[in-house]
């Protein structure tokens, strides 16, 4: 029997894939050009491989089921639950990737204000090192508990109903099982 959240989940849904919608687009147009010696550098690594996860999560299909609800109230909330789960579980994913591309491009950033458009050389090896370090850090400091609370922290500041969003540890069982 139907509980009358319908709506409630269509807007959560819409919500969820706006939000997603939004980290695909900024991943999208990250763009680098280090130069050859550059390359496998990384912070450059880490970029090319935040532009890949994403690509890899829109290329994903939906995995549930997704007959028609043709009217039929009660299928209509399996579906939109179903549909809320995989949406969350991308959009986790997709944060998860911005931040870690977010710190890759202040790594880059880093460098190239270390560099000034010059080669690397011995005066530079300190600082380099420091940002290669920095980096590291950044990239420890972003668990899935991490990913996850900054998720939730935004959509409960935004007032957003989050009864059926999936918990951290449904979202990780669901991400082993893929």
């Amino acid at each position: 029997m139907s509980d009358g959240l319908n709506d409630a989940r269509a807007v959560r849904v819409a919500e969820i894939m706006n939000d997603f919608r939004n980290l695909q687009y900024y991943l999208s147009q990250l763009r680098t050009s280090p130069t050859a010696e550059e390359y496998y550098l990384e912070g450059y690594s880490l970029l090319r491989q935040c532009t890949a996860e994403a690509q890899a999560i829109l290329d994903a299909p939906f995995s549930s089921a997704t007959t028609s609800p043709g009217g039929d109230a009660e299928r209509e909330r399996v579906q939109l639950k179903a549909i809320i789960v995989d949406a969350a579980v991308r959009r986790f994913q997709c944060q998860r990737a911005y931040l870690r591309a977010h710190a890759g491009l202040r790594w880059m950033n880093t460098r190239n204000s270390i560099l000034h458009g010059q080669q690397p050389n011995a005066s530079h090896m300190n600082a380099l090192q420091a940002a290669d370090s920095t980096l590291r850090m950044e990239l420890l400091a972003i668990t899935d508990a991490h990913v996850e609370n900054t998720l939730r922290s935004a959509d409960a500041s935004q007032g957003k109903w989050l009864a059926e969003d999936p918990s951290l540890a449904q979202i990780q069982q669901i991400l082993m099982s893929r």
